[in-house]
């Protein structure tokens, strides 16, 4: 993670709350801030993993509110993509592949809405955050930490995210990486690996909930737990629907399955469908 497009927010005190994707999810959006309002947890102690704008109908709307919100927020490929006025979301899927058809729709839409103002405050997200809590230190970046779009998933081989871990140097404890859009844990060599998942889609389990992931201190050690989120769904779907985003993902949205898989290795395939239950991790 290259220091000069990373940021060190000192000592956090916890709970912490994580989030990634909120894509445009107004709605979504909206929802997680009353829950974080209602576990009484601050903007300061909120982060999320990137791709604020993506697939939903409201992108310049849902940037205003986590700006307004005042989170931590690092930099994901659609906000890197929007800023430098890229002609594609930098998303890493593959030419030719139906993720990328799907994607054209979306990004073309999002890139007519988002204004100029918002567009220049993207370009100036950190690509990484590092802080401290209680005796532990972690980092956080979007994808990989030197692939802004890398995908990296639960059965992901265990040396692809120790190698990236490595990178990070013998300080780092864990780190907490987005873009996957499917919430899970791991320790890898002693360290932990967390994706807090994401609350703009579902995670392809067949329900309709987002995720969220929360931090907290246990003596000397973190406990990282999951938590689903529910919100109106059906009110996202009517604003994808009333926009002409009709290209598949707003059928995900009440369905909770994705349009396509393209990017998910056979493991993650096989789970299309199936309500998940990730389970804490102490470290």
């Amino acid at each position: 993670m290259n220091p000069a497009t990373s940021r060190d927010l000192g000592l956090l005190k916890g709970p912490l709350l994580i989030f990634g994707g909120p894509y445009s999810n107004l709605s979504a959006t909206t929802a997680l801030r009353t829950v974080a309002e209602q576990r009484g947890i601050p903007p300061e102690y909120i982060i999320c993993t990137g791709d604020l704008v993506a697939y939903c109908a409201e992108p310049d709307e849902t940037v205003c509110l986590l700006r307004d919100w005042g989170i931590q927020i690092v930099m994901g490929n659609c906000e890197q993509s929007l800023a430098n006025r890229a002609i594609d979301c930098g998303c890493g899927f593959e030419t030719g592949s139906t993720c990328s058809a799907l994607s054209t729709q979306w990004f073309r839409y999002a890139d007519s809405k988002i204004s100029e103002a918002n567009r220049a405050w993207m370009g100036e997200l950190p690509q990484g955050l590092i802080f401290s809590l209680a005796e532990r230190r972690l980092a956080v970046v979007h994808g990989g930490v030197t692939q802004i779009n890398r995908f990296l998933f639960a059965s992901t081989l265990e040396e692809d995210k120790l190698s990236e871990l490595n990178l990070l140097g013998p300080d780092i404890d864990g780190l907490i990486a987005g873009h996957c859009g499917i919430p899970f844990g791991q320790i890898v060599a002693g360290k932990a690996w967390l994706n807090a998942g994401v609350i703009g889609l579902p995670a392809n389990d067949g329900t309709q909930d987002g995720w969220y992931l929360l931090i907290e201190a246990v003596g000397e050690q973190l406990k990282a737990h999951w938590h689903r989120l529910s919100y109106p769904a059906e009110l996202t779907r009517k604003a994808m629907i009333e926009v002409g985003l009709t290209s598949g993902y707003a059928e995900t949205i009440l369905s909770g399955l994705w349009p396509s898989e393209d990017v998910l290795p056979v493991a993650e395939k096989r789970n299309r469908g199936k309500a998940l239950n990730p389970q804490p991790i102490i470290f």
